[in-house]
């Protein structure tokens, strides 16, 4: 569970820093990259919401 929280926060700040790219300078492969990044998010949190229901369950 620790390694999946690391990873949750390292696609979370990739994704804070190219969306701010995105938004400050226009950047359209940063916005790509957000994107990504959030769909990535996505399947990670959803990982951790099935290992932690799993957790609490013992």
């Amino acid at each position: 569970m620790e390694e999946l929280v690391k990873k949750i926060k390292a696609v979370s700040t990739a994704f804070a820093t190219d969306a701010d790219l995105q938004v400050e300078k226009g950047n359209k492969a940063a916005g790509t990259r957000a994107r990504k990044s959030s769909l990535d998010l996505e399947k990670l949190l959803k990982e951790f919401r099935k290992v932690s229901v799993e957790a609490a369950k013992k």
